[in-house]
């Protein structure tokens, strides 16, 4: 079976254009529904942040029951430090969102050259919800963006606004992913959607991570 590599956020606060730190993390179900569907259909699971940092969930996104299950994700409290880690050992990358990776991961070099090389390398990449924020800062070969002319979807703006932080965001994730040149594909807001443009493979929000993780599972089999 499939080795698969979870980049996860290591940001506690997003920083907000006025300067307020809005406690975050990533996002309970966005690292549950693909981590249960993934090990279930047999494959293995790392995980990796920036500094080797063990990530938290954002309070706001856990339900019942998530705090145990998390707790009992191996790996997970001890994560591998993201510079060290070689994209040639994974069989495919996977970046659950919430809004810390709008912190670290939306600059992260290291981040980034993993991304470089999966794509490169024809390996499966998923990214859900902002967790597509990891895409921003990464290049191709040429130096341009790896989102450019690719069909992808992400958290909306609109999404943003509904949840009452677009106005005090220091960027929005879609407009800049737009900005970038790609081709945003978003559905109303909160609906489950998917995106899959080659191994490219791209949710829009919480409600999309079981359906992202199975495009994953058929991308490796």
């Amino acid at each position: 079976m499939s080795h698969v590599l979870f980049v996860v956020t290591a940001a506690r606060t997003w920083t907000l254009a006025d300067g307020t730190a809005h406690p975050t993390g990533y996002w309970a179900e966005e690292l549950l529904a693909p981590y249960e569907l993934l090990t279930a259909a047999g494959h293995d699971v790392s995980f990796a942040t920036p500094g080797g940092i063990a990530p938290v969930a954002d309070s706001g996104s856990l339900r019942d029951g998530d705090a145990d299950a998390i707790a009992a994700i191996d790996g997970l409290a001890s994560p591998l430090v993201l510079a060290d880690v070689d994209p040639a050992a994974y069989d495919a990358v996977y970046y659950p969102g919430g809004h810390g990776p709008m912190q670290d991961l939306a600059t992260d070099a290291d981040s980034a050259a993993l991304i470089t090389a999966t794509i490169a390398g024809g390996r499966p990449l998923a990214a859900v919800c902002h967790g597509l924020a990891a895409l921003l800062p990464a290049r191709d070969a040429e130096g341009r963006p790896v989102v450019a002319g690719r069909t992808i979807t992400g958290f909306s703006d609109e999404e943003e606004r509904i949840g009452g932080l677009a106005d005090r965001a220091p960027f929005l994730l879609e407009s800049s992913l737009r900005e970038l040149g790609a081709d945003v594909a978003v559905a109303e807001p909160w609906s489950d959607h998917v995106v899959v443009d080659g191994r490219l493979i791209t949710g829009q929000n919480p409600q999309s991570s079981a359906s992202a993780a199975a495009a994953l599972v058929a991308a490796l089999a």
